[in-house]
């Protein structure tokens, strides 16, 4: 079974920046791929980024050129610098770990809210 754990949210002014992070406990799926989705209540999930291994990061096209992700396989562990935020980028930030035929697991979440 695998756990992921997110830290790093937090309340932002707009224009901020910020840093989640996600650890991974377990015995990882082999070709994983983690990535961040939001979500706020009464919308649906909403893809942020993702990044697996030797291959290239995607990003949503809303947050492209703001948000970058890395991973460091070593550490199980994804990150997500977001910059320049905004009030709709307020949500709660979940990480997600995809495998196999549309397997994911999931964190709990944690919570960004950009507010002036």
């Amino acid at each position: 079974q695998v756990q992921l754990v997110e830290s790093g949210g937090g309340l932002v002014q707009p224009g901020e920046s910020l840093t989640l992070s996600c650890i991974a406990s377990g015995t990882l799926p082999r070709d994983n791929e983690m990535g961040w989705y939001r979500q706020t209540p009464g919308k649906k999930r909403e893809f942020v980024a993702s990044i697996g291994s030797g291959g290239s990061p995607k990003y949503a096209e809303s947050v492209k050129d703001r948000f970058t992700i890395s991973g460091d396989a070593a550490k199980k562990m994804v990150s997500l610098q977001m910059s320049n935020l905004k009030p709709e980028d307020t949500a709660n930030y979940l990480c997600n770990m995809a495998y196999g035929w549309g397997r994911n697991y999931w964190g709990q979440g944690t919570q960004v809210t950009v507010s002036s």
